[in-house]
């Protein structure tokens, strides 16, 4: 029975091979991305074909193309593998409870998270962070984090979300772009090229509400990370809405402007966010706690104004 079943579980080696060849279309290839001889890789789908009794490749004078039951093969190959190295990341990564696995968003991690992580390394030695970027909400089965900094909405199925703060944002542009269009009342900017940010989809209309504007706009880039949309600024491509605790520097340098002097809550708020799976992980909890009071600290020196 074990020697037939050894049959259909050919070795990692071959199967790798495989995966290879699939993707890129050439034995040589494959064997540079693996590290290994052309011959080593065509032994290994040998191999693999003899065990199994059919053929995988057709060789051609290009290269080698799947056949039908190849690329069938293939798909299912390939899924297989991605779980086998997710899973393995994810049993080496948790071998013991000092790690803390935490998704960050991109720009608040360099320019609010981390400046404050000495001190909770400080009052956790034990702890060794590894980050991820991640923006917008992912899976958290198969992703090998424990927890992610989120903003949006408190909406993530499957999990725990606790309040961290919210942000104030105002209209920022490059100053030589203000100065060839200028804005002598905020109706000015429905004309202006505005930007977009996935994360806060109706920040534009809040913001015009929160002036008794309800005229509509033309429509303006759309952009997924906030170092983009910041970098488009800079650019002179047209104004967005940002948090002004997050360009405090572009700010007082005068490398951005505001283009209307008139700031608004957001709509959205950062979250840390923790699937239930992990709510009594030590150090997932440890953070938390230390993240929150740092959330509170910052927001009692800020305080919100209109």
């Amino acid at each position: 029975m074990l020697t037939h079943q050894r049959r259909f579980l050919p070795s990692t080696s071959a199967l790798a091979a495989f995966d290879s060849v699939a993707k890129l279309g050439s034995f040589s290839a494959a064997a540079n991305e693996l590290a290994l001889t052309q011959g080593a890789i065509s032994r290994q789908i040998g191999l693999l074909e003899d065990q199994l009794g059919v053929r995988l490749f057709e060789r051609t004078n290009r290269g080698v193309e799947l056949t039908p039951i190849g690329r069938t093969y293939a798909k299912g190959i390939g899924d297989a593998l991605a779980t086998i190295r997710t899973l393995s990341l994810e049993a080496m990564a948790t071998r013991d409870d000092t790690h803390l696995r935490l998704a960050i968003l991109p720009t608040f991690g360099t320019r609010w998270l981390m400046p404050r992580m000495p001190d909770f390394l400080a009052k956790n030695p034990a702890i060794i962070m590894d980050f991820a970027t991640r923006i917008g909400q992912f899976e958290f089965e198969g992703s090998g984090l424990d927890a992610a900094i989120h903003i949006g909405e408190p909406n993530w199925p499957g999990t725990d979300c606790q309040f961290l703060m919210h942000e104030m944002v105002v209209p920022v542009c490059n100053p030589a772009f203000l100065a060839a269009n200028p804005v002598k009342r905020p109706e000015d900017l429905l004309t202006k090229p505005l930007f977009d940010m996935a994360s806060r989809p109706r920040a534009w209309e809040q913001w015009f509400a929160s002036l008794g504007i309800s005229e509509g706009r033309g429509g303006g880039m759309r952009f997924e990370q906030f170092s983009n949309v910041v970098q488009a600024c800079h650019a002179g491509l047209g104004i967005a809405l940002v948090p002004t605790f997050l360009i405090e520097p572009e700010l007082a340098t005068g490398q951005l402007v505001r283009a209307w002097d008139h700031q608004v809550k957001s709509a959205s708020a950062y979250y840390l966010v923790r699937p239930l799976s992990k709510m009594a992980y030590g150090p997932a909890s440890a953070f938390a706690g230390w993240l929150i009071e740092q959330a509170r600290t910052f927001s009692d020196q800020r305080p919100m104004k209109g």
